[in-house]
C-alpha cells in the first residue's frame, strides 16, 4: 500500500502524523510576521495544533455545514487558515482562501462564483466583506474570534475524490477560473515532495520556511503537505522581508526555504556580509522563475542550491518537474526531468510532437490508465474550459519548452496570455477591461515586459479615443482610474500611447508583435514610467 492510499483525507493524514510525532513542531509564524496582532511568535506542535483543530471542528458542526460545502476564509497568511482547512475537511466542507489584497469587484466575485456558505476569519476583513456581499443566497459572515466550541466530535468524513479547496488561479479569459482540489491532489502533492530525494531530501527534522500566501497551491498544498507527511515544520511569513530575511533564516533555524523568481534578484542587491555563507544550515531553495543570470552568483554567495521546478494549480504534484538531481544546467532555465509516474509531449500548433531540441507546448498526464489521476478535479462552473484544457487526453500547459540530450526540460516562454509578476499570475485581458473603463481609451492591449526584479511587468499600450494631450498626466490618471478594479499588482506598469493596435490578416490584435514593440519601445523610453505607484495597500 502506498503512502497516498494509507490516508483517505488530509485531515486523516494529520491525525496519524499528529500522534507520531505529538511533540515537534508543525506550524510556526515568526515574531516578524506578528505585528499587527501578537508581540510574540507563535508556534503548535503537533499535540497543540491538533487540539485547536478539534476545537473548530466543534465549532463548525455547530453551525450546521454539510459536507460537500464550502467556506471562505480571510485571514491572510495567518496560521490560521491551515487549522481551519484540517477542521473543515474533517467534515468534507471545502475551504476558498481569500487574498484580502484584491480589489472590492474582484472579491465579491469570488464569493458569488464559489457558492461559499460561510465567510470566517480576521474581524476586519469579515466586516469588509459583509459590506460587499448584497444577501443573497444566505452566506453567513462569523469572525472567526466569535466561533464557539460546543458540540460533541463526530466521525471524519471525506474521501480522496472529496474537495479540500477551491483555488481562484488566473488564465486567458478576464475572469479567473475556480480549481476544485481533492484529498488525493493534497495528499500526492506531499507524497510527491516526500520521496523527490537528491537534492530535495526531507525529514521530520526539516523546518520550512516560507514567503508564499496560502491562497496559492505553493503554500497550501505544497509546503504545507510536505511537511505534514514527514513530521516536519512548516514557518509561514506573512511576505517576503528583504531586509531581515537572513536573520529570520538563521533565528528560526531553516533548513529548507520556498522562493519566487523574484526574491534572488532581491537578496543578491543587498551588502555582502561574512555570514553570508549558509552551506552548513540551508540544504536547498525549492521555487521558480529565478533569472538564469542570478542563479549561479546566488548559490556561490549563499552556499546552497535554487531547486528550480515547474507544476501548475491544474497539475499539482501528478504533473511536475524538478531538477532535484545532477546535472541542474544552473543558468539555462532548466526545470529539470519530469517525476517517473507522469507522461509528456512536447507538441507544436498542430499538435504533433516536435523534433528533439526543438520549442513547443508540453502536454501532460498521469501514466496509466487514469489520465487526470492526481490533476485537480476541474474548473468550477466551467466544464468546457476544463475539457478544452484535456483535448486530446493530454492537459495543455501553455507553457513552452524544450528537451535537452540528457532528458532535462527547459523553459522557454509562456503561451498563454498570462503575465506572470513576482509569482503572481495577471490575465492581460482582465487589465484591458478594467483600462476600457476609462472614457478616454478608446482601445487598449497588455502584455508582459520583462522586469529584472520581478519576472514580467505589466505593459499596456492605448489607442485613445480622441486626439488630446498623450503626456505623463493623462498615463496618470487612466492608472488612477483603473484602481478600483485591479489589484495593485495588476495595475500597468508602463503605459504607451499609440495611433492604432498591430494586427493580423483576420483583424485580430497580434500579440507577438504588441510584446516585440512593447519590448522596443521599454528600451526607447518611449513610455510614462509608473511603476513607483504600483503599492500594496496598506492594511
Amino acid at each position: 500500500m502506498t503512502e497516498i492510499e494509507a490516508y483517505s483525507t488530509v485531515f486523516g493524514a494529520f491525525a496519524l502524523v499528529a500522534e507520531e510525532f505529538a511533540d515537534r513542531p508543525f506550524l510556526r509564524v515568526p515574531v516578524v510576521a506578528t505585528a499587527d496582532y501578537s508581540p510574540s511568535a507563535i508556534e503548535y506542535s503537533y499535540a497543540s495544533a491538533a487540539k485547536a483543530v478539534d476545537k473548530l471542528r466543534s465549532a463548525y458542526q455547530g453551525l450546521g455545514l454539510q459536507q460537500d460545502e464550502r467556506v471562505a476564509l480571510a485571514f491572510d497568511s495567518r496560521l490560521d487558515v491551515y487549522l481551519h482547512l484540517l477542521a473543515l475537511n474533517a467534515l468534507g466542507v471545502s475551504i476558498v482562501p481569500l487574498n484580502m489584497g484584491s480589489s472590492d469587484q474582484e472579491l465579491r466575485y469570488v464569493l458569488e462564483h464559489s457558492d461559499s456558505r460561510l465567510v470566517t476569519g480576521i474581524d476586519g476583513h469579515v466586516t469588509r466583506l459583509g459590506q460587499l456581499y448584497d444577501g443573497t443566497a444566505g452566506l453567513r459572515f462569523i469572525a472567526a474570534a466569535d466561533l464557539q466550541r460546543g458540540e460533541e466530535l463526530v466521525e471524519p468524513v471525506g474521501d480522496h475524490s472529496t474537495e479540500v479547496a477551491l483555488l481562484y488561479t488566473s488564465g486567458t479569459t478576464g475572469k479567473p477560473k475556480g480549481c476544485m482540489l481533492s484529498n488525493y491532489y493534497f495528499l500526492n502533492m506531499g507524497h510527491q515532495y516526500n520521496q523527490m530525494g537528491g537534492l530535495c531530501a526531507i525529514d521530520s527534522t526539516d523546518r520550512l520556511l516560507t514567503p508564499l500566501p496560502p491562497n496559492h497551491m505553493n503554500a497550501l498544498s505544497t509546503s504545507f503537505m510536505a511537511m505534514l507527511m514527514c513530521g516536519g515544520c512548516v514557518i509561514q511569513l506573512d511576505r517576503f522581508h528583504p531586509k531581515t530575511w537572513w536573520q529570520t533564516v538563521r533565528a528560526e533555524a531553516a533548513t529548507v526555504i520556498h522562493y519566487l523568481g523574484v526574491m534572488p534578484a532581491i537578496l543578491l542587491t543587498l551588502p555582502r556580509q561574512a555570514s553570508d555563507d549558509f552551506s552548513k544550515q540551508l540544504r536547498f531553495g525549492f521555487g521558480a522563475g529565478s533569472d538564469p543570470r542570478h542563479q549561479q552568483v546566488f548559490e556561490q554567495r549563499f552556499g546552497f542550491p535554487l531547486i528550480e521546478a515547474w507544476a501548475m494549480t491544474e497539475t499539482g504534484g501528478a504533473a511536475m518537474t524538478v531538477a532535484s538531481s545532477e546535472p541542474r544546467h544552473v543558468g539555462q532555465r532548466c526545470i529539470g526531468k519530469p517525476i517517473s509516474s507522469m507522461e509528456f509531449r512536447i507538441g507544436d500548433a498542430a499538435g504533433h510532437d516536435v523534433l528533439p531540441g526543438n520549442d513547443g507546448e508540453l502536454l501532460v498526464r498521469s501514466a496509466g490508465s487514469e489520465p487526470r489521476k492526481g490533476f485537480f478535479s476541474g474548473y468550477y462552473k466551467d466544464t468546457e474550459a476544463t475539457e478544452q484544457g484535456w483535448a486530446g487526453g493530454w492537459w495543455h500547459t501553455g507553457d513552452l519548452v524544450r528537451q535537452g540530450p540528457d532528458g532535462s526540460l527547459f523553459f522557454v516562454d509562456r503561451q498563454k496570455n498570462v503575465i506572470r509578476r513576482s509569482g503572481e499570475n495577471i490575465a492581460a485581458v482582465e487589465v484591458e477591461a478594467a483600462l476600457l473603463r476609462h472614457e478616454a481609451v478608446r482601445n487598449c492591449v497588455v502584455t508582459a515586459v520583462p522586469d529584472e526584479m520581478r519576472g514580467d511587468e505589466v505593459f499596456a499600450f492605448v489607442v485613445l479615443a480622441e486626439d488630446i494631450d498623450l503626456g505623463e498626466k493623462l498615463a496618470r490618471e487612466i492608472f488612477d482610474h483603473t484602481m478600483p478594479f485591479l489589484s495593485y499588482f495588476k495595475l500597468p506598469a508602463y503605459i504607451s500611447f499609440v495611433a492604432e493596435l498591430p494586427l493580423t490578416a483576420s483583424q485580430k490584435i497580434s500579440r507577438a508583435e504588441v510584446k516585440r514593440l512593447a519590448r522596443e519601445r521599454l528600451e526607447s523610453g518611449q513610455v510614462v514610467d509608473l511603476r513607483s505607484f504600483k503599492k500594496r495597500p496598506q492594511s
